[in-house]
């Protein structure tokens, strides 16, 4: 995998960040170490997880993900060669402060993911939306007093709009905080607008670091739902449902002919399309074995022509 700096922070990353949702829900412990290893063993290095994972799912109370994770890496003995990026926000206990993005949660929920990942810092702790109800100085004070404390390195934010994110720039410059250094904006081929129309701007100008979270659409990009065919079996196909129209699957058809010509799988040529967009640094990529990751592994080596990628940007013109 190509190893690129994560916006103005002093990490560089593989290309293709593995995510951790479905750990503890879809995916057991034994399967998520089989996945971590093959991903690892290709070349990546960075992981992305979540205190909230996967509160969801019956019998999980939140934060198992990031259990699996540090009892992965302590077992291989590998935290130095890995970049952990895990966020903040969600429910996780009852009581006013138990969930946001205010003083008394973040305290106390930074100390229970690093508990739970067996790490002295997080490198990189994000917002995992944002919390209107707590003004974004007191959030970003937080960070900067986690930094110097030496339990995280970086932020980053996910599901912020640009106007969010605009002003929480700003807040940091002017009072001294902190900044942003990444975003996780929800993109893919047949969700572009939210991100386009005005963060991509942003992030360009701002040289924040872009890591997408469902690049492949609920697997709706992966080509295994196709016209008129019975849905497969899978806990995510009700996610896929919305994307099947005449333009969705026009959107598959395009990669679908791109996969042919370069004999890869179409997940790749997916997210092979993000890689090629500005600031972009790393689609977060999910699977359940690793027979899914490997076919995903092939974009991180996978360039797009021009002619190629304007093709698939016409026929997800619509999104």
């Amino acid at each position: 995998m190509d190893m690129r700096p994560l916006g103005n922070t002093d990490l560089r990353v593989s290309n293709l960040c593995l995510g951790s949702m479905q750990f503890g829900w879809t995916t057991d412990e034994h399967s998520a170490f089989r996945v971590l290893d093959a991903y690892v063993a290709a070349g990546g290095n960075f992981i992305d997880t979540a205190d909230i994972y996967s509160r969801w799912s019956p019998g999980n109370p939140g934060g198992v993900a990031e259990e699996i994770i540090g009892r992965w890496m302590r077992q291989r003995g590998n935290r130095g060669r890995l970049v952990i990026a895990t966020k903040v926000r969600g429910e996780m206990w009852e009581g006013a402060d138990g969930e946001g993005l205010g003083r008394a949660h973040m305290e106390r929920a930074v100390e229970d993911s690093l508990r739970r990942l067996q790490v002295e810092t997080i490198d990189l702790y994000q917002c995992h939306w944002p919390d209107e109800k707590t003004p974004i100085e007191e959030t970003l004070t937080v960070f900067g007093e986690l930094i110097r404390a030496g339990k995280v390195r970086h932020i980053g934010a996910s599901n912020y709009s640009a106007a969010q994110l605009d002003d929480a720039l700003r807040a940091g410059a002017g009072h001294a905080l902190p900044r942003f250094e990444t975003l996780q904006p929800h993109y893919n081929l047949v969700h572009r607008s939210e991100y386009e129309a005005a963060l991509a701007e942003v992030c360009g100008r701002e040289g924040i670091g872009v890591i997408p979270y469902s690049p492949l659409a609920g697997g709706f990009l992966t080509g295994k739902y196709r016209r008129d065919a019975p849905l497969p079996e899978s806990q995510r196909a009700g996610r896929a449902k919305e994307h099947m129209t005449d333009a969705g699957f026009g959107v598959v058809d395009a990669l679908t002919r791109v996969a042919a010509g370069r004999g890869t799988t179409v997940a790749a040529v997916a997210l092979a399309w993000e890689l090629a967009k500005p600031a972009v640094t790393a689609p977060i990529i999910g699977a359940n074995t690793p027979q899914q990751l490997a076919d995903l592994l092939p974009a991180a080596d996978l360039r797009l022509t021009a002619a190629e990628v304007s093709a698939l940007d016409a026929a997800s013109a619509s999104f």
